[in-house]
């Protein structure tokens, strides 16, 4: 059995296969309609069960698209549908849970409450997104990020704005893949001790810096994600740090020419990233999401098959 919990969990050989998985399960469907089973119907009789305790899109669907098309069944659940909304321990939702599915992708707030439905659960669990790391989101924007740059060793990646879940999950990944990672953010916002000490000791190569212009210069992508996510209450003093790390025409312009920027979505435009940007040229933000079709595939197929 095999959890899929964190970038940081898996050895860079590990990760590598699942982007190779990857990349082949993208091509096999070039030309195929969505509801198509994929050959072979891989996780024909396996059943995914989906806890939601955040709103979502993109997981929601592509979690849901990349079981049917593997051949397997999925069971959406919310926390007015369980009874862990309702005081039932986590522990006991997990052994519940492991005698009637065959794997089980949650997306909650806790992280703790992640790695606890793991430790109880008989069958594979997989991180939707927690508010400490984003690992199945990072995956497919490094899957988008050597589909259009090549070797990932060789790269660049800046990052900016707040440094959340998504940043975090980025370090995992500059550890374990060993591209240049530079964060931008307000002195506030920016990464804790304790994840920049763990990039420190995998030898990731990572530099935080208040000047988005400098960790802009020359990059081969440029990221950033929503200054508000759904935890946040403190709209007006987050709009004020994070203004000047707006991504706009004149941001880009400090990267590479042929730069790419990527953003996770859902984008508010005119907040982090201007329309000019997300909507133009160097834009890859569409890209990312049919990725995580993919990445969610070949994670599914790592976890429930030899």
């Amino acid at each position: 059995m095999k959890h899929f919990l964190d970038i940081s969990d898996l050895e860079r050989a590990e990760l590598v296969g699942l982007l190779g998985d990857a990349a082949h399960l993208k091509q096999a469907r070039a030309g195929r309609s969505q509801g198509t089973t994929d050959d072979g119907a891989p996780l024909a009789g396996h059943v995914l069960a989906m806890i939601f305790e955040k709103p979502s899109t993109r997981t929601r669907v592509s979690f849901d698209v990349a079981m049917r098309q593997l051949g397997g069944e999925t069971l959406v659940l919310s926390s007015d549908d369980l009874q862990l909304g309702r005081g039932e321990s986590v522990a006991d939702t997990a052994r519940v849970l492991s005698r009637f599915v065959d794997a089980v992708m949650i997306r909650t707030f806790e992280p703790e409450k992640l790695i606890e439905l793991a430790e109880h659960s008989s069958v594979p669990v997989i991180n939707g997104l927690t508010d400490a790391s984003h690992p199945c989101q990072v995956l497919a924007d490094v899957m988008t990020l050597q589909e259009h740059k090549g070797a990932l060793d060789r790269l660049s990646v800046a990052w900016s704005g707040d440094s959340n879940n998504v940043t975090q999950s980025w370090i995992h990944a500059a550890a374990r893949f060993g591209f240049e990672l530079r964060i931008a953010s307000p002195q506030p916002l920016q990464p804790g001790p304790d994840i920049l000490a763990w990039g420190a000791r995998n030898g990731a190569r990572i530099t935080v810096t208040e000047e988005p212009q400098t960790a802009v210069r020359d990059a081969d992508c440029v990221v950033t994600d929503t200054w508000l996510s759904m935890n946040h209450s403190d709209e007006s003093s987050r709009h004020n740090l994070l203004r000047p790390y707006q991504v706009d025409t004149a941001l880009m312009a400090c990267a590479r020419p042929d730069a790419i920027f990527m953003h996770c979505l859902p984008a508010h435009r005119g907040e982090e990233v201007t329309g000019e940007v997300i909507d133009g040229p160097q834009s890859v933000v569409f890209d990312e999401v049919e990725n995580r079709l993919h990445v969610q595939k070949s994670v599914l197929t790592w976890c429930l098959k030899d």
